[in-house]
């Protein structure tokens, strides 16, 4: 079968449940494995931004989503003012579709990231109240900073990885980062 389109979709779990979000305006999308996905839509400039984060260029995925409905707007209100929505997990897939924009197969992770913050605004017009929710999401390339806004020592960032990764070798990122300071780069290398 022939691949004719492609789906973006996002899929965030929150603590009170699973929100699964697709970039159209056509109503829910149901996949193979009988999951809904309620419709959004993404910005003009979210696809160079899903790609960068990707690619490993941006360290923050500032994603905005609107047109959600009102039912998930609730829902990941609710999660936002019991504070627990931050560190939520948060994904990308790349759904293949055929001619009739029907899945093809099972959907591949782009990428996956925690959400560090959420921006909400709502806009009332004719047709209802119109929710945009903006997702600022850190991927693993993020430094992680302290409550006072200081990033973590070498000490601190050797300790977090070995809870994240117990069976890997140390983290020797800042000890690398400050050897390579003063280093030059010449181009061409001959």
């Amino acid at each position: 079968m022939a691949i004719k389109s492609l789906r973006v979709l996002c899929q965030v779990d929150l603590p009170s449940g699973t929100v699964r979000l697709w970039d159209g305006s056509g109503g829910p999308f149901v996949d193979d494995a009988g999951n809904i996905w309620r419709a959004c839509i993404l910005t003009e400039d979210a696809l160079s931004q899903i790609e960068m984060a990707i690619n490993a260029e941006a360290f923050t995925l500032a994603l905005v989503l609107s047109g959600i409905d009102e039912q998930t707007s609730n829902q990941i209100w609710v999660d936002y003012k019991a504070g627990s929505i931050k560190g939520s997990r948060f994904r990308i897939y790349i759904q293949d579709c055929d001619e009739f924009d029907q899945p093809v197969g099972v959907p591949d992770v782009k990428f996956t990231g925690r959400i560090d913050n959420l921006i909400f605004s709502d806009a009332a017009n004719a047709s209802g109240i119109q929710s945009t929710v903006t997702v600022e999401v850190t991927n693993r390339f993020t430094l992680r900073t302290l409550t006072n806004g200081a990033v973590l020592s070498d000490v601190d960032q050797k300790a977090r990885a070995k809870v994240l990764n117990p069976t890997a070798p140390l983290d020797r990122f800042a000890e690398r980062v400050n050897t390579l300071r003063d280093k030059t780069i010449r181009w061409p290398n001959w």
